[in-house]
């Protein structure tokens, strides 16, 4: 099974929570989904460290910050792992496409991330309200 890491980044937006998020590039990706920075984790890296480089790699932005490990997602079609974790984007940061791999990236609404991301990882969405969201 192919496994890949990523993080969602998240920040206080005008109208409540938004998350960073990537859209693939080239012709055959036009009309893909978006989903979160993430990529391949190589063979001496943990997936938190592999969900760091990758979104260094594809959106320019360092984390230094702690990360919350928000478990993974098996995608049904294609078997693939994907690891997610969580942590508030840093201050002040400007994603851009730092790579060949992604042509759009940009923040938005949880409720605009549930529309156009990868339906599988839609997941990863609701396990970040669970944190962001204090208990009763």
């Amino acid at each position: 099974m192919k496994q890949s890491s990523g993080t969602l980044l998240y920040r206080r937006g005008g109208d409540g929570w938004e998350v960073l998020l990537v859209h693939p590039s080239g012709t055959f990706n036009r009309r893909a989904p978006w989903g979160i920075p993430k990529g391949i984790i190589d063979s001496n890296e943990t997936p938190e460290q592999a969900a760091r480089r990758e979104t260094w790699e594809e959106t320019g932005i360092q984390v230094e910050g702690e990360l919350v490990d928000l478990g993974f997602i098996d995608y049904t079609r294609s078997k693939k792992r994907v690891y997610c974790f969580a942590g508030p984007a840093p201050e002040a940061c400007s994603p851009r496409c730092a790579s060949w791999e992604v042509d759009q990236v940009c923040f938005v609404s949880i409720e605009r991330a549930r529309q156009i991301m990868h339906q599988d990882q839609a997941l990863f969405l609701d396990r970040l309200l669970t944190l962001l969201t204090p208990s009763s």
